[in-house]
Parts: C-alpha cells; structure tokens; sequence
C-alpha cells in the first residue's frame, strides 16, 4: 500500500487525531513532552493542572525548588528526573532566550530534557513548524508497515517516513500513527481483525490468528 493510501486509511479510522497531551501555550507544552517521556499522555495530564497552577509561567519554574516539583509529578515514572529536567528546561528558557520557548531544532535539543522526539512535537504543536516525531507507536507502525526496516533506529524511521510522505503531511502522519497504535495496533495485542493494513502487515503471522478470534469473542 503506498503511503498516501496508508495515510488516507487512517484518516478514516481516526479523523480526530491530535496531541492528547492538555495545554495552553508553548511552555506548557513543552513540559508535557518532558513528562511524557515513558509514560502516558493520561498519566501527565492528570498531575500538569496542579503543577502549572503552582508555576503559571516559566519564569516561576525556573525559581523554584526541585523537591517541591517532584511533590506534583510524583505519580510519573522517574520523576525525580523528569523534576530536574523541567526546572533546568525552565532556567535556561529564561536565561539564554529571554522566557521565550525557542522553534529551531538546534536550540530545542540543546535544553534539558529536550531530545529530538521532543524538540519535534514542540516545533509542530506550537510553532506549526511540519515535523514528524518518532515515538514508540511511530516506530513500531511504520515498521510493521514496512514503511521502515525492523532494525532502523528512530532517527532513521524518521528520514524514512519524511521521504514517504509529502512535508506538508508530517505533522497529521505524526498524529494518525500515534492514534493507530494507541487505540488499534497495539504493541501485544493488536486488533488486526479491524485492522486494513493486516494483508501489508509485517507481523500478521504473529498476530493475526488469534487476535482474530479475540476479535469474534468480543
């Protein structure tokens, strides 16, 4: 299936995909993305209310005090890191670029707890910059669509996939993989009984029989 057929498809399945993540501006976004490392878009928008209403702007996380942020992250998976990461986020928004979250690639990365996947959301979801991050639903979609190689790292997958598809795609190719994966083909049991990819699938093999019959006892 080409990749504008693919893209259409999940068009279909999902017309709504978006960035789940709860935001109001950019530097609110961009600590969600921090704290969503390893974790669940769900999971950081049940403990970010508390925290932005304690530090409204980057300029009150930025001053405050690393113990204290853990207090409301605290349900996250490695929290204090992700603590200390959004404190030095904030402290060198405010140092090096006036308070302003920065759009370039180079300076996104170049920030604590910002790494590639990040700086990539932040630049499409806030400066409307076409970007295509490779998270872990990204990565195993378009390796089971052979859209990319089963050994390709994730910056790899991400050359591929912006190849594929055209540039001004990137950003919906991004959300609509995100949503097949998150609520369709999941990583254990995917539910290729409802899937149009299941002929083109490299797992179907592996898959296919049972989630099947999973899928008529539903």
């Amino acid at each position: 299936m080409k990749p504008e057929e693919i893209l259409a498809q999940l068009d279909q399945l999902f017309p709504d995909a978006r960035c789940e993540l709860t935001h109001r501006n950019a530097y609110e976004m961009a600590v969600a993305v921090i704290l969503s490392a390893q974790t669940t878009d769900a999971s950081v928008n049940r403990v970010t209310p508390a925290l932005f209403e304690a530090y409204p702007t980057v300029q009150d996380l930025a001053a405050a005090k690393q113990s204290d942020v853990e207090r409301y992250i605290a349900t996250l998976g490695l929290y204090r890191n992700k603590a200390r990461s959004i404190i030095g986020f904030a402290r060198d928004v405010v140092e090096r670029y006036n308070g302003e979250i920065p759009s370039s690639m180079e300076d996104l990365t170049s920030l604590p707890g910002v790494g590639r996947k990040c700086a990539n959301v932040i630049r499409s979801e806030c400066f409307g910059i076409p970007s295509l991050a490779v998270d872990t639903h990204v990565s195993r979609i378009a390796k089971r669509l052979k859209l990319a190689a089963e050994k390709d790292d994730v910056d790899t997958i991400e050359r591929k996939l912006c190849r594929k598809f055209p540039k001004e795609t990137w950003i919906s190719v991004h959300h609509h993989m995100i949503f097949f994966g998150r609520y369709l083909c999941h990583a254990r049991n995917p539910e290729c009984w409802r899937c149009p990819f299941v002929q083109d699938c490299r797992e179907k093999k592996k898959y296919f029989g049972k989630t099947e019959k999973a899928g008529e006892r539903s």
